[in-house]
């Protein structure tokens, strides 16, 4: 089959996934400027992951007012926008393009082939998209918290494909297999394939699939391989 367009996952595909110890750092900075128990913080936005990538809670503000009312804490509109800035600040540091990225996408529509993102992501990551080496790069974005709906619902891949105007079975999927992706991307008639770099360390926060029994690649780069 010839192939129209390679889709991506971002975290642990694209970027490094964040670092435990910096993630939890960052959440007790941002509990302290808010004056929260720095404990009962991280325990809120842990509980609110799903709202956060959902879009139920927009942005990091959102989040934080959010958390502090759950706690009965007055919190004003300046320190607010201080702990978001926080938290803008580590995702923007985060979303460094690993090294063989940007070559490889750039080959990739060389080649006329169309690229495209679908990330399970918080708000705060399209807030400073258009500030990292990514802007631009892709011929479609997809990104949880806008759409309101997480891999691997079947909605989040059409809404890529039917942005790039492609056919699934059309498709590559790259992703490190977090949050069910690649069975996903399977289950809608794109050809997944499964990124796992071989000198990542044990930096992702949820369960991938380990067990997955198709192509695997260790380097971004090899999808030039799998599009010949």
């Amino acid at each position: 089959m010839k192939y129209k367009a390679v889709l991506f996952d971002l975290f642990g595909t694209l970027v490094e996934n964040f670092n435990g110890s910096e993630y939890e750092n960052v959440l007790m900075k941002m509990a302290s400027v808010v004056s929260v128990p720095k404990a009962d913080f991280q325990r809120l936005w842990r509980d609110t992951f799903i709202e956060r990538n959902t879009g139920v809670h927009p942005t990091p503000q959102h989040s934080i007012r959010y958390i502090c009312e759950q706690l009965n804490i007055r919190v004003s509109d300046t320190l607010v926008e201080k702990a978001a800035r926080i938290r803008l600040d580590y995702t923007l540091h985060s979303l460094e393009p690993r090294s063989d990225v940007v070559d490889t996408l750039k080959n990739l529509q060389s080649q006329g082939l169309k690229t495209g993102l679908i990330s399970d992501c918080t708000g705060d990551i399209p807030m400073v998209w258009e500030q990292t080496k990514f802007a631009g790069v892709f011929d479609a974005t997809v990104f949880s918290c806008e759409v309101l709906t997480k891999k691997p619902d079947p909605q989040i891949y059409r809404i890529a494909t039917q942005s790039l105007g492609v056919k699934p079975q059309e498709c590559i999927f790259v992703g490190d297999g977090g949050s069910g992706e690649l069975t996903g991307a399977r289950k809608v008639g794109m050809s997944p394939v499964l990124i796992r770099d071989p000198d990542e360390g044990d930096t992702h926060f949820m369960e991938r699939e380990d067990d997955w029994d198709g192509p695997r690649i260790a380097y971004l780069r090899e999808v030039l391989n799998l599009v010949k």
